[in-house]
């Protein structure tokens, strides 16, 4: 092998929470040691941000604010060296929509890897579970819709506000707990029987809590782990 080893800088645009963006290196890392072998790990930039500041907007709706906090950190990602951008947040991606105009390198949405997976397995019509911004506005359903057919369920108002809370209130701070998966299990077979055919994991935290192994009648779609593999196989990519 040529060294050093050809390969893309992966920037992370993350502390959306801490708990995503270690598991996201962690992913980045052992994918590239798995295609590359040897002691060959990813070459990453983490441009995180402070968590505080995310909740804050979030929570009291202040989305032009979040934007230009966003995309002053992804202008520091592409200064800082990255030759391509992710970011570790289903919900901040909501600010994120015209980010091809901010910077020069590519930005892979995080939905769009689900997208091709959820087509591949044959599938059209899918729950989501992720923040209360993700479940009830449309930029991550919309995309879903608009780019690949698939139509998208959602739990009800009720549910919404406990799966929100879990992801911020557990979850976002490493707390995992077996009442709170029940719960997420239940809202996921609930979605199956108003007919999902699969459920999106549609919060980059949610795999920490549920996986494929407890609810095995009805595939999940991890967004994590898949953003994780369209970022690593585009580093990895010849230019040539």
């Amino acid at each position: 092998m040529i060294r050093p080893a050809p390969m893309k800088t992966i920037g992370i645009l993350g502390g959306m929470s801490n708990q995503a963006t270690a598991e996201y290196y962690r992913m980045i890392n052992e994918a590239v040691n798995q295609r590359l072998g040897g002691w060959d790990i990813a070459e990453t930039l983490i441009q995180g941000v402070n968590f505080g500041n995310i909740e804050y907007f979030v929570r009291n709706n202040k989305w032009d604010e979040a934007r230009n906090y966003l995309e002053k950190k992804a202008i520091g990602a592409q200064k800082g060296g990255a030759d391509l951008l992710i970011c570790v947040s289903n919900t901040m991606h909501r600010v994120l929509d015209n980010i091809e105009k901010i910077i020069d390198i590519p930005f892979i949405h995080i939905s769009d890897p689900t997208g091709k997976a959820i087509i591949a397995s044959g599938l059209s019509k899918v729950g989501l579970i992720g923040t209360k911004p993700v479940m009830e506005a449309g930029y991550i359903s919309d995309r879903f819709r608009d780019k690949f057919g698939i139509e998208i369920v959602t739990p009800d108002k009720n549910e919404q506000v406990f799966v929100d809370q879990i992801i911020f209130d557990e979850l976002v701070k490493g707390k995992i707990m077996e009442s709170s998966k029940q719960k997420y299990i239940e809202v996921c077979n609930k979605l199956r029987d108003e007919g999902a055919q699969g459920v999106i994991l549609g919060c980059t935290e949610i795999f920490l809590l549920i996986q494929q192994a407890d609810i095995p009648e009805i595939p999940m779609f991890n967004t994590t782990e898949l953003h994780v593999k369209a970022a690593v196989d585009m580093a990895l990519e010849s230019d040539t």
